[in-house]
């Protein structure tokens, strides 16, 4: 049976695709402000995370007890007090009143410490550390947060990371040595002490010796150009929580711009317009997002096939059931304006907590489908009609699977020109669905080996050794700082590692982790890949951490050896910040021939935000392409296409391959420009575009280094671009 026939069976069988009953408001857009109103107006209270919840309970609870008729006729349990002490301590530490926190963490301390039965160790311990934590988070706010610079908070810290306001870092240096002396084994206090004392430029002297990290610890694989965080100079610094960032042209200047979302339901998401030099201007207010609030992730698209970026926001994660917020679907009209069409275009009828989604043109009609990762929901995959309206078949599909999905992302890995698809899950097995060519998946995760880790984030394709096959990256994701720490420096753990996939060209897989040296604990939510040095080979960015405070670790950043390894050149190159990070974009900001890199930042907590960083690329002296695609039976910013670059250059003669799609799972690089390093080839001998659509291949000879061009399906000839336009007058 045709595809489209049992598209059209399983919208009978499923009931998919049916209008929303009730009236609705004409204008999409108006409904979804409205709606994204109510929703920031409750978070106020009852939102898990960003609410008061029952903090004003609590207080008033510890204020009776101070009566004086109660405490005179009631003795008061000291555990009573404790609890309340530190349950108001960790409440008004998640809501950004830091000293309000340490006064009352330190007023449990006290009472556990003199409570009448004798105090509780282990108790005494787990307060202690609560309070260096939000000793430490005091210094944060004092000194990186308000007084940042592009040296705050990049590991190791030094010289201008160094904090000019210490009392934080002091009083948290206290508990930690104080809980260390009692347990020397408490690997997320040593750590902790060895990062604050860098702080206040005392380590490692400050250190008892039993309990330093060595300074080799923190060191690179190997050496790497210095990056700068310039964030502030080109006023991107945008304070905020965990979201996401697409880097693309928005607006067909042929500038690349940035779209960026905070999670929390008041975060207004925000559009920055490129200049081309490096610069931006905030475009929001004229952009029409003005009241379009929350996202923790963002995604792009042409759905509707018109030539511009379309946007996705993603909403919901963390939050269970009552994450049943409706995404956005932003349509572009191609002048970095937009509008809300959610609910026009089918899908609005259905929502569950998510924040990962990818686009492909899975049964290569020509325009792209769109499947929806969700958390204990059945995901979704909405098959695009052709006239930019959207149909759920996931279950027709086999695709509905309901785990705690965190990462999902598209590619052919058998070469049979049908895009296969591969979920991340934090709390099941994940799945890698193969195409069957006739609408429907079939799960091959376990018989091809790559179903785990079994706690796993961010994932995507990638040709990473330029073999011309897809390989795997997947994420692990063990929660804990007591295993990131044990790894970093080299002590045993349980936690599963990140795992990458070799593609081996007969649609299998080999587990090459440790062969490449990634077998590492990192904790990624934000990532992406790209290239750092132009040499055609894929590096990339994780931005790292988990949502409570005392998840602080470096961001990480692995250079591809040639297809060989990877080096970690985190704090060699500069990328080891240490605050929490999420959408990773790779582009050309500045226009000069290289990538550099856009990290969205900030935690889950009202008290964890954090202003965004951009690293400029120093250059590598080497060459580069770019390209703009335009499909014509294809979609028309080209998704699945491969490009394939032959070259010659000190390697000798190699092919670098790029597959067209926005990257990791948390964080899109541009979709409507392709980058390509080529090294120190002086030229590309030649130049091949494959379509899967049509199942066609352009092949373009001696074709010159560092210029743009734009190639459209079918044309024997490809159009050079002037470099300040990439993209269609």
């Amino acid at each position: 049976m045709p595809a489209k026939c049992l598209v059209i069976l399983a919208m009978l069988v499923f009931g998919c695709g049916t209008s929303d009953s009730g009236p609705e408001p004409a204008d999409s857009h108006a409904r979804m402000l409205a709606l994204l109103t109510d929703v920031a107006t409750d978070a106020a209270k009852n939102h898990p995370f960003l609410g008061t919840g029952t903090l004003p309970e609590l207080k008033r609870e510890l204020h009776n007890l101070s009566l004086p008729s109660k405490s005179k006729s009631h003795p008061i349990p000291s555990k009573t007090r404790v609890d309340l002490h530190r349950q108001i301590g960790e409440a008004e530490l998640r809501l950004g009143q830091t000293a309000e926190a340490i006064r009352h963490l330190e007023a449990a301390l006290a009472a556990a410490i003199s409570a009448e039965e004798g105090p509780d160790a282990d108790l005494v311990e787990q307060i202690r550390f609560r309070l260096a934590v939000a000793c430490i988070r005091k210094a944060e706010d004092e000194n990186c947060v308000q007084c940042r610079n592009g040296e705050s908070c990049l590991l190791p810290i030094r010289d201008g990371g160094i904090h000019e306001k210490r009392s934080g870092s002091e009083q948290a240096a206290k508990q930690l040595n104080l809980i260390l002396r009692l347990n020397p084994k408490h690997l997320s206090a040593r750590w902790l002490l060895n990062v604050v004392q860098m702080t206040l430029g005392q380590y490692p002297d400050a250190v008892p010796e039993h309990l330093r990290i060595p300074l080799s610890a923190f060191e690179s694989d190997e050496e790497f150009p210095k990056w700068q965080n310039i964030s502030s100079d080109r006023s991107l610094d945008l304070v905020s929580l965990s979201g996401g960032v697409v880097a693309d042209d928005l607006n067909g200047d042929g500038w690349i711009d940035i779209l960026v979302s905070s999670w929390e339901p008041t975060g207004q998401v925000r559009c920055y317009l490129g200049t081309g030099d490096g610069r931006f201007v905030d475009h929001t207010a004229e952009s029409g997002l003005i009241g379009i609030m929350g996202g923790l992730n963002l995604v792009q698209a042409d759905y509707d096939n018109d030539g511009d970026v379309d946007i996705l926001v993603l909403r919901g994660a963390w939050l269970g059931n009552e994450g049943r917020i409706p995404n956005s679907l932003l349509q572009n009209d191609g002048r970095a304006g937009f509008r809300d069409v959610t609910f026009d275009v089918g899908l609005g009828k259905t929502h569950f907590p998510t924040q990962t989604a990818a686009w492909a043109d899975y049964d290569n009609d020509g325009d792209v489908d769109l499947f929806i990762g969700n958390e204990q929901f059945p995901s979704q995959l909405f098959r695009n009609d052709g006239t930019g309206h959207f149909v759920d078949v996931a279950w027709f599909a086999n695709v509905a699977v309901s785990t705690g999905v965190k990462g999902v992302t598209w590619g052919d890995y058998n070469n049979d020109r049908f895009p296969d698809l591969y979920v991340s899950s934090l709390t099941g097995s994940n799945s890698l669905f193969r195409n069957n060519r006739d609408g429907t998946f079939t799960d091959v995760a376990q018989h091809l080996g790559v179903s785990t880790p079994s706690r796993s984030f961010p994932c995507w394709f990638w040709d990473y050794n330029n073999d011309g096959q897809l390989d795997l990256y997947v994420s692990g994701y063990w929660s804990n700082l007591h295993y990131f720490v044990a790894d970093y420096i080299g002590e045993e753990h349980e936690a599963e590692t990140d795992r990458l996939y070799s593609g081996d060209g007969e649609g299998g897989f080999r587990d090459v982790t440790t062969e490449v040296g990634l077998d590492h604990v990192t904790l990624p939510m934000g990532s992406n890949f790209g290239d750092l040095d132009n040499d055609g080979f894929p590096d990339f960015y994780l931005g790292t951490g988990y949502p409570a405070y005392e998840g602080i670790m470096p961001n990480r950043m692995f250079r591809n050896r040639a297809g060989t390894g990877f080096a970690d050149v985190t704090t060699s190159g500069g990328f080891g910040h240490l605050q929490k990070g999420h959408g990773v974009a790779f582009a050309d900001f500045d226009n000069d021939g290289d990538q550099d890199i856009f990290i969205e930042m900030g935690g889950a907590f009202p008290g964890d935000a954090f202003s965004n960083a951009l690293f400029e690329n120093p250059g590598s002296g080497h060459h580069w392409l770019k390209v703009m695609l335009q499909g014509r039976e294809s979609n028309r910013l080209g998704i699945g296409v491969r490009l394939c670059a032959t070259i010659a250059d000190s390697q000798g003669t190699r092919s670098v391959y790029k597959w067209v799609n926005s990257g990791g799972s948390f964080g899109a690089n541009p979709l409507t420009c392709q980058h390509i390093g080529v090294g120190s080839a002086d030229s590309i001998q030649v130049l091949e575009v494959y379509w899967p659509t049509s199942d066609s291949t352009q092949t373009f000879t001696d074709v010159s280094v560092d210029q743009c061009l734009q190639i459209a399906e079918g044309d024997d000839n490809y159009q050079t671009l002037p470099k300040q336009l990439h993209s269609d007058p």
